[in-house]
């Protein structure tokens, strides 16, 4: 049988845990109106619980060989959402930084988080979610049960209620149990080592790996039935969600920036999550603020979190373009059935190729939209996994992929232009977008904003780099009632340039 991460720790390495002490949290009264308090929830006839189990190192694309009706039982019932992680040089796909993401709703450039000694975590700044609901009101009973030690004594700060181990997963699951039957928990998060564990003695092609899911199914079985067992469980009204800090290679271990390691998922049920339904614009940072929002807590901007409550969410018009998205031409790298990338822009948007020398990889011959799936793994290590900020399909302006063919004298020289946004004349706009640029030689990244057709005018440079959700203010003419962005891109072998969610609000 394989050890617990807990048994191996003590064989092998010692985590450290050195972490910032979090900042004070002022409570706050539910009843309050303003941003980061809790109103929705009062008014709701039944009570609101959360339920957050994490199954470390679970690769969802080995769900479909193992026996795990549960959770395929949860899948059913609610919604499924895959993703994939960052790598190196944002992070590598480690528990530390995974747990972390998971917890806080920010990704590791912000919470700081990159290994599994936690030495820099910026937890001051980007506390769990639990924490921060101990912060809107005391009154809510936070619970957190894990068999990996950090779980409960870092990656969950002081501030929730109670903060409990096992000293393996059977452990953890009976302690779980029995918490959920016999206290009033409002927000618990569970989490589970051992797949983790079968993962690093064999990798996800051993049989072995395929039974330590099964277990935790089994195991997870037990909890879910804790919940429903409950006496008061007709009066509560409980949201499940079940994810995994990272997958594993096929011959064992995790840290690096392949497919089976970066691959992740979010299945949630309860109110709001269509039976059966399937969602790619879901990552991981979004569990905290769907927890929170389950409570009535919207998130203040102050919090700068990278994830949005699920409900909020809504597609923009790349993501239509999925079904129609090809399979490779020149990517000879990527799997022939894979389909990612399209030069066919979505209705209202154009892209102007007028300066692109002929030839080149034709996957990325000026502006493309593509999936991470596709863009990242057409050459790893080269930055691209940091990318985690774009949701489902995204445009991409990539000049070192395209150079990797021959093509014409000139640099890549392609222009994304945006449908004309409704605006008011005489007041201020904003121009909000997800971007990630970054530079590996001679390069440009330019936006652009018109009004009425007339001349575009500089609005944002890049020239290093960059990975953030832009919000730019943009003053309106008087008498202007349209706004039109352009995005244009130079490069000569250089990097790349990702942009997504692009939005012009008046």
């Amino acid at each position: 049988m394989h050890l617990s991460r807990s048994l191996r720790a003590a064989l092998a390495v010692t985590v450290a845990a050195a972490v910032l002490p979090l900042a004070a949290a002022a409570h706050a009264d539910a009843a309050g109106k303003k941003e980061g308090s809790s109103s929705a929830a009062a008014a709701s006839a039944k009570r609101p619980k959360s339920l957050v189990i994490g199954i470390d190192g679970a690769t969802f694309a080995k769900f479909e060989k193992a026996k795990m009706p549960k959770v395929k039982g949860l899948m059913a019932g609610g919604m499924t959402a895959t993703s994939n992680l960052y790598a190196n040089p944002m992070a590598p796909t480690s528990s530390g930084p995974g747990w972390s993401t998971i917890a806080t709703g920010a990704w590791p450039d912000k919470h700081k988080v990159i290994d599994n000694s936690f030495a820099g975590a910026r937890y001051d700044l980007f506390p769990d979610y639990a924490t921060r609901l101990e912060s809107v009101n005391s009154a809510y009973n936070t619970l957190v049960v894990g068999t990996w030690s950090p779980i409960r004594d870092t990656v969950f700060g002081p501030a929730v209620d109670t903060r409990l181990g096992g000293v393996n997963d059977a452990d953890t699951t009976t302690t779980a149990v029995s918490k959920l039957k016999t206290t009033d928990a409002d927000a618990t998060f569970v989490h589970l080592d051992e797949v983790d564990g079968a993962g690093h003695s064999y990798g996800t092609e051993h049989r072995a790996y395929l039974t330590a899911l099964a277990t935790a199914d089994t195991q997870i079985g037990q909890i879910l039935d804790a919940v429903t067992s409950r006496a008061t469980y007709a009066n509560e009204d409980w949201q499940i969600l079940i994810t995994a800090d990272h997958g594993h290679t096929p011959g064992g271990g995790h840290g690096g920036n392949t497919p089976g390691e970066r691959q992740t998922f979010v299945i949630a049920k309860g109110t709001g999550f269509t039976p059966g339904s399937v969602r790619h614009d879901v990552k991981i940072t979004d569990i905290a603020p769907t927890v929170l929002s389950h409570f009535g807590v919207t998130p203040a901007p102050a919090w700068q979190l990278d994830g949005k409550a699920i409900g909020t969410l809504t597609p923009d018009a790349f993501d239509a373009l999925r079904p129609s998205l090809n399979t490779r031409v020149d990517e000879l790298a990527l799997p022939s059935t894979l389909k990612g990338w399209t030069t066919t822009a979505p209705a209202g948007w154009t892209i102007d190729n007028s300066a692109m020398p002929s030839g080149g990889v034709t996957e990325w011959r000026g502006w493309s939209f593509a999936t991470d799936e596709f863009w990242t793994n057409a050459e790893l290590g080269q930055g691209r996994e940091t990318n985690v900020r774009a949701r489902d399909v995204f445009a991409v302006a990539d000049s070192d992929e395209w150079g990797d063919k021959a093509h014409g004298a000139g640099q890549f020289d392609s222009t994304l232009v945006s449908p004309a946004y409704a605006v008011t004349g005489g007041t201020t706009a904003t121009v909000s977008y997800a971007t990630n640029y970054k530079v590996d030689g001679p390069q440009t990244g330019d936006v652009y904003v018109s009004f009425d057709g007339g001349t575009p005018q500089l609005l944002q440079s890049y020239r290093a780099n960059v990975n953030t959700f832009e919000k730019l203010t943009v003053a309106v003419p008087a008498g202007a009632t349209t706004a039109q962005l352009r995005f244009r891109y130079t490069g000569t072998n250089s990097a790349f340039w990702t942009v997504d969610q692009v939005n012009v609000s008046s």
